[in-house]
């Protein structure tokens, strides 16, 4: 008994993304770097929405949300991946496993959830413009962000339940930079079929509802904007849209590959370059494409610079 127990609850071995002592220095360089620039760039976004009173609406009010997931999820992963490259001890406890896996869905999630709403937000933006302040409310903001928070909790609190009750009595290697689920179960000697069909099932539903709903308020955005009369603003529109959509497509493109598919057929390698891709490439580039090519954020940052500037 005590040995099943410890073949249960045994540290697991995280194998990264290199075992090549050349590899991992450079791997370390870059990713600290885009690591670095990523959570700056989220952050940056957060303080000047919070401290010029011109960003407090409901676009921006999503995008300060959206800045702190990003800056939580690309944190959940990245560090430990890092020490991982110049560290020999690779091992990660069976619960700091789990907690890890915990949050990387939970931000994730939310991640997904944010997007919808500002993609909402846009759709209302371009059809409503007149009754926009009306439709998009501080109570319904507050309450898409509430529910984003909520359902990925849920959501993450489901996944960990179940991967909680599996055991591991062989290898607990894990082909990854991180605690994530495919591998994980794959690891395990107890039958998985129950696990990855309700998994696959409620996981579907959640993260799928808003890639849904994203691409009908596009469709009806994209209707709108056809509908405008030339020189109105809708290339403007186009072009908010389209950086819009690039982030979507590169989030859902990679999260659909990896992970609506069976284990059987998962795919270690190609696993470890799409979650790079939605883990840091995104988060850094977010902050980019929703809001420091803006005029309204340039402006906030040139004013923020003179007030403090001005104060010495």
């Amino acid at each position: 008994m005590a040995s099943a127990n410890h073949s249960t609850h045994s540290d697991f071995i995280l194998i990264g993304l290199s075992s090549q002592p050349g590899q991992q220095k450079f791997l370390f360089a870059i990713f600290l770097v885009m690591y670095i620039v990523g959570i700056l760039g989220n952050l940056l976004i957060i303080l000047l929405i919070l401290w010029d009173a011109h960003l407090h609406t409901p676009m921006y009010f999503f995008v300060g949300h959206l800045s702190l997931v990003d800056a939580c999820f690309t944190s959940v992963t990245v560090p430990k991946m890092l020490v991982n490259l110049v560290s020999e001890a690779k091992s990660i406890s069976y619960a700091a496993c789990l907690t890890q896996m915990y949050f990387f869905f939970a931000f994730g999630v939310t991640d997904s959830f944010l997007l919808a709403s500002m993609a909402y937000d846009r759709y209302v933006a371009i059809r409503n413009p007149l009754q926009y302040t009306i439709m998009m409310s501080q109570s319904l903001c507050v309450g898409f962000v509430a529910g984003s928070w909520i359902v990925s909790h849920l959501h993450s609190l489901l996944h960990i339940i179940l991967m909680s009750r599996l055991s591991f009595c062989a290898s607990h290697e894990i082909p990854h930079f991180f605690c994530d689920h495919q591998p994980v179960l794959a690891l395990s000697c107890t039958d998985t079929s129950l696990i990855e069909m309700l998994i696959f099932t409620e996981g579907a539903l959640v993260v799928l509802s808003p890639f849904v709903f994203i691409v009908i308020s596009y469709a009806l955005i994209l209707v709108t904007v056809l509908r405008l009369p030339a020189g109105s603003g809708w290339r403007k529109a186009f072009s908010t849209c389209g950086a819009h959509l690039l982030v979507v497509t590169l989030f859902y493109g990679t999260v659909i590959g990896v992970y609506f598919q069976p284990t059987a057929r998962y795919s270690a390698e190609k696993g470890r370059v799409a979650t790079i891709m939605y883990t840091i490439v995104i988060p850094m580039l977010n902050p980019f494409i929703y809001s420091l090519r803006n005029d309204d954020v340039k402006g906030a940052f040139r004013k923020t610079l003179c007030r403090k500037v001005g104060t010495h």
